[in-house]
């Protein structure tokens, strides 16, 4: 893998990143610290913002498809900073392998084979059906010790929901604004100029689109 060239993928999701320690620049600086351990150069940088609504389907990943695509045309590899960043699908692992692309987990190191990965998303999938189901025996304990799902709850339920989504808006713009800075810091400071600097990185927006001087704007008001 020496002097190998990779194409970098990294996933933000607005829902997660901050509890589990994943967020943007974390997964940059271990990839940066592989590559830099096993003397490789990271050719291009693959960024998807988005908030975990099928986060296991790649037409619902755009930026992943693209990474894949010039890693099959220039016949290099694609690597991630954890494997849940590709995801926590045994079947999605198993398409991903079938693709023709070599992936790289930094974490794992060099030499870990596809059939270890099928391994290690297997353990993944599991612990999150666990978590799934002790979520399913705290509402049903809730449910036999009284708690009622009246109109009160419901109005809490939508507050919430409302809430979180403003907090996913926010926590997008947390997530993009570190590469809009790096675009600033090298002198590009008009919203046109940044949104095509977006564009020609391979970062999408948080719809999976391309970045307009209004949708920049939108990222600078909110951080």
């Amino acid at each position: 893998m020496i002097g190998q060239e990779l194409i970098a993928y990294c996933r933000v999701s607005t829902s997660r990143q901050g509890r589990s320690g994943l967020g943007l620049e974390a997964q940059q600086a271990a990839i940066t610290r592989f590559a830099d351990g096993e003397g490789c150069t990271i050719r291009r940088e693959y960024i998807e913002v988005e908030t975990g609504r099928g986060h296991d389907a790649l037409d619902k990943r755009p930026m992943l498809a693209q990474a894949i695509a010039e890693a099959r045309r220039i016949k290099c590899s694609v690597i991630v900073a954890k494997l849940d960043r590709l995801s926590r699908e045994v079947h999605f692992i198993s398409g991903l392998m079938a693709s023709r692309v070599r992936f790289v987990v930094a974490e794992l190191g060099p030499d870990v084979d596809p059939f270890m990965l099928h391994i290690y998303a297997a353990v993944a999938q599991k612990e999150a059906a666990m978590i799934s189901e002790r979520t399913k025996l705290a509402l049903q304990v809730a449910k036999a010790r009284g708690v009622r799902l009246g109109s009160p709850a419901i109005e809490a339920v939508r507050e919430a929901a409302e809430a979180a989504i403003r907090a996913a808006a926010d926590q997008r713009a947390q997530n993009v604004r570190p590469v809009i800075d790096a675009i600033r810091a090298a002198g590009v400071v008009k919203v046109r100029d940044i949104a095509a600097a977006l564009n020609a990185r391979g970062i999408a927006t948080a719809r999976g689109g391309r970045w307009h001087p209004s949708t920049v704007q939108g990222i600078l008001a909110r951080t």
